[in-house]
């Protein structure tokens, strides 16, 4: 038989079953991510060989790389536009200490593992701290709800940190890039703290008010005139996570940061909030879709020789991560922290615990 004709089935039938079942998958601690990761793994040349992808030839490392870019930018903007919260340093208390207290400690305690425990030079092990930190933008939008009045505090802690700390951890991404060319941090500190750190934010953040404002107040000029044609209005949303990223990354601006606050402008710029509800059920499905098949490429292509020569590293950074870095990070991180809302009570512990659990579900498929 077609191994194309083969390649399809199975597609089809895992999208059945993920869609099916979607209602038991929902209650597993685990997300719909890995579930894609294991099917990629059992089609590729490890299980039953239907996906063959040539490393060295045909399959090409760039394009995987920019789909899967193309899949977090489509879900931290769909992360800002399901957030209702007003844009006040009040509210968003619970995000900036998720940020500012939770991502350090949790970046520098993977490093301390990479450098005194893995034998890495302090630039590798930044660098892995910075990559294995971030929780999971796409995990935090299966969380949060299709409801664009969606007031609940956890929800909103963790697609508002799943929707920023990607962009904010590109910082010490960059960082450990600089510290693994050059050891002597003197040459480039001074550069990385004013261009990589204040500039990159900056832009990333004025970029993403700016372009999605001018494209509400086009939109609505344009509306003025003649109406847009309704089956494809919803590609306004492509557009603007297209344009808004390309923009900022053209002034050296962090485009997954601008993203999301484009997200959180649209959402309280947009004048038809059953537009804006539909957009975001749009933005949703070009997510799930994307995730399927850019997880089904990745787990069919993991070098399972290599992974399990470092079995032993791997299994000890998975154990300090999930039980000891993340929890403890969120529960130094959120003391004292309050509810948003009225009346400001202090986070129960059973939330604060959340925190540090749905981090973790989050965690599982980036370090597998």
């Amino acid at each position: 038989m077609d191994l194309y004709i083969l390649n399809i089935l199975v597609i089809g039938l895992l999208l059945l079953f993920v869609t099916l079942g979607s209602g038991w998958i929902a209650r597993l601690p685990l997300s719909f991510a890995l579930i894609y990761l294991i099917m990629g793994i059992l089609l590729g040349p490890y299980g039953w060989g239907l996906i063959q992808l040539r490393r060295d030839e045909i399959f090409n490392a760039e394009l995987l790389e920019r789909l899967t870019e193309f899949v977090i930018l489509i879900s931290v903007f769909g992360c800002g536009l399901k957030i209702s919260h007003p844009l006040q340093f009040r509210v968003w208390n619970i995000t900036a200490r998720l940020i500012f207290f939770l991502m350090p400690i949790s970046i520098f305690s993977l490093a301390f593992v990479g450098k005194f425990f893995l034998n890495m030079g302090w630039g590798e092990a930044i660098l892995l701290g910075a990559i294995l930190a971030p929780t999971d933008p796409v995990l935090a939008s299966e969380v949060q709800l299709a409801d664009l009045h969606d007031e609940d505090e956890l929800r909103f802690g963790l697609t508002s940190e799943g929707g920023l700390n990607d962009a904010l951890a590109f910082p010490f991404v960059i960082f450990g890039l600089y510290a693994l060319k050059d050891d002597n941090w003197n040459n480039w500190l001074t550069n990385w703290v004013i261009v990589d750190v204040f500039w990159a934010i900056i832009a990333g953040t004025v970029m993403g008010i700016i372009v999605p404002k001018s494209i509400v107040w086009l939109e609505r000029k344009i509306q003025k005139r003649r109406t847009i044609e309704e089956l494809i209005r919803d590609f306004i949303g492509l557009g603007t996570i297209l344009v808004t990223y390309s923009l900022t990354e053209i002034v050296n601006g962090y485009g997954f940061l601008a993203v999301f606050v484009a997200g959180l402008i649209v959402h309280r710029n947009h004048s038809n909030q059953e537009h804006l509800l539909t957009e975001l059920a749009f933005v949703e499905q070009i997510e799930k879709l994307l995730e399927i098949g850019t997880i089904l490429l990745l787990g069919s292509i993991l070098l399972w020789p290599q992974m399990l020569s470092h079995m032993t590293q791997s299994l000890g950074v998975i154990v300090l991560l999930f039980f000891v870095i993340r929890p403890l990070g969120v529960w130094i991180s959120t003391i004292g922290g309050k509810l948003s809302a009225p009346p400001h009570r202090k986070l129960k512990q059973k939330t604060r615990l959340l925190f540090g659990w749905f981090g973790i579900r989050a965690h599982i498929q980036q370090v597998i």
